[in-house]
């Protein structure tokens, strides 16, 4: 295992190669505290159409390889992931901020997807079909879509990575990866250990900058890619897909989400307030599936807030690498300002401040809980991407669904319930592409991840993931006698 100040990179890795394409430096900064963690060339503009010609010239050779074998190169960096789990882990916490604990849990899940999708390439099959005519013989194989850009956040800089790479090296795709520029200090580590793990030069290309737009339209306008995969928001996703057009490329786009959780009148509410609190306050609020808006039951709306509150003061706030801290800060300033907006909107509206509802320090904003939330509040509305629980109140199932669902957003929602009945009804009326129904924690490998509605398109994970990654070939044999 490797020291994580070993894995700390400073360029951009194309066709095998570690390129500084400039220099100009910008800074990547712990935002638990403002200091200097590293400082990295800014090279992604001036780079990113090499990193395309070096993922084109590298696709002939990487598809032509079988399943297995690539499949043996995936199950090593697989393994070098969870080798240097621990120094990933803190690089990952001094660059995000996420508690230390997330971050090896992040390490975990994302290199989990390698480890499936090794298994899945070996699966990727076709189909005989039964001939139309008694001379013709019908097959239908999956064959890679070719280069792929991969853009991804900064909330889960490595995972939402892999959740990516994983399916489209193991159909044979070639990949162009633009990271975040308030973490790409992840992403380069493990393209590190990608290098180390044996995949040929060219197979996967990572440019680091910070001029995102200028590099995302190059991806989306260029001839020589074929894909476009990208998680973030929803207003960047239209951009994204705007600019797709004049190449007909094929996108998959995990963007912005408003998330209800429902506590039905028959709910353990201490397993709901367990559920909420996980699933609202993980990495601060700053996930894509977080909970968004909670909505209660009337008959249970004191008990449940009184408990839930109760909760979530007992979170321990600090500096990721402290021992204990399971609520870091938030990425920037600008996201600290963004959750001051929503207070004072909630409070000019009728809201009232259960805990929290102000910034700790120019770092952290506390955990928060609002009271008497409503539908004309900002916050139910828009995606908070903080720490900030607004509590709404209903009196009828169907009620319920209608608030959950009035929303442009469709990715994430949750509900807790003891009827058998209702479990089925609202988990087939909610318009989201995920429900978890008495469970606040809902990712893994194994599963489609995805969303509808302003959220997206496409799925990432389980057998499902490969499907964006491939295209399908219809051959047909014909004159057999």
């Amino acid at each position: 295992m490797k020291n994580f100040k070993e894995l700390i990179f400073d360029q951009s890795y194309i066709n095998g190669q570690w390129v500084a394409g400039g220099t100009d430096k910008f800074k990547v900064m712990n935002p638990a505290d403002g200091t200097l963690v590293s400082t990295v060339y800014d090279g992604d503009t001036l780079l990113v159409n090499d990193a395309i010609d070096s993922a084109h010239q590298a696709l002939g050779a990487w598809k032509a390889l079988s399943a297995k074998e690539r499949s043996t190169i995936m199950y090593r960096w697989y393994e070098l992931l969870i080798k240097n789990k621990e120094p990933l882990a803190i690089l990952m916490t001094l660059e995000c901020g996420k508690p230390l604990s997330e971050s090896r849990g992040e390490v975990e899940y994302g290199a989990s997807f390698i480890q499936w999708f090794a298994e899945e390439a070996k699966r990727a099959d076709g189909d005989i079909i039964p001939g139309f005519t008694a001379d013709r013989r019908v097959m239908v194989i999956k064959q890679p879509i070719g280069v792929v850009g991969v853009i991804t956040p900064w909330n889960f800089p490595l995972a939402m990575i892999t959740r990516k790479l994983g399916p489209a090296l193991a159909v044979g795709c070639t990949v162009v990866v633009r990271p975040s520029e308030e973490t790409p200090l992840s992403a380069l580590a493990m393209v590190a250990l990608a290098d180390q793990a044996g995949f040929p030069a060219g197979v996967i290309n990572v440019v680091v900058g910070t001029h995102a737009a200028e590099t995302g339209k190059i991806l989306c306008e260029s001839p020589l890619v074929s894909k476009i995969s990208f998680t973030g928001s929803t207003r960047v996703g239209q951009i994204l897909t705007n600019q797709s057009v004049s190449t007909l490329k094929k996108l998959s786009l995990e963007l912005g989400g408003n998330a209800p959780f429902i506590v039905f009148e028959d709910a353990d509410i201490d397993a709901a307030v367990k559920g909420a609190v996980a699933g609202k306050f993980r990495f601060s609020g700053q996930t894509c599936v977080c909970v968004n808006r909670i909505l209660i039951h009337e008959k249970i709306y004191d008990t449940f807030v009184e408990r839930f509150v109760q909760a979530v003061s007992e979170l321990k706030v600090g500096n990721g690498l402290d021992v204990g801290v399971n609520f870091g800060p938030l990425i920037n300033k600008k996201a600290i300002e963004r959750n001051e907006k929503f207070v004072a909107d909630a409070l000019s509206k009728g809201g009232k401040v259960l805990l929290g509802g102000k910034k700790q320090n120019e770092y952290f904003f506390l955990p928060t809980v609002i009271g008497d939330a409503t539908a004309d509040m900002e916050f139910a509305k828009e995606e908070i991407f903080g720490p900030i629980a607004p509590l709404f109140k209903f009196k009828t199932d169907e009620e319920a669904i209608q608030m959950a669902n009035d929303t442009i957003y469709g990715l994430a929602s949750y509900f807790y319930t003891n009827d058998l009945t209702r479990s089925w009804k609202v988990s087939e009326a909610l318009e989201y592409g995920i429900v978890g129904i008495n469970e606040g924690i809902i990712s893994s490998e194994s599963v489609p991840f995805g969303g509808v509605k302003y959220s997206g398109s496409g799925r990432e994970g389980s057998h499902y993931g490969i499907d964006d990654y491939v295209e399908l070939k219809y051959i047909c044999v014909g004159n057999i006698k």
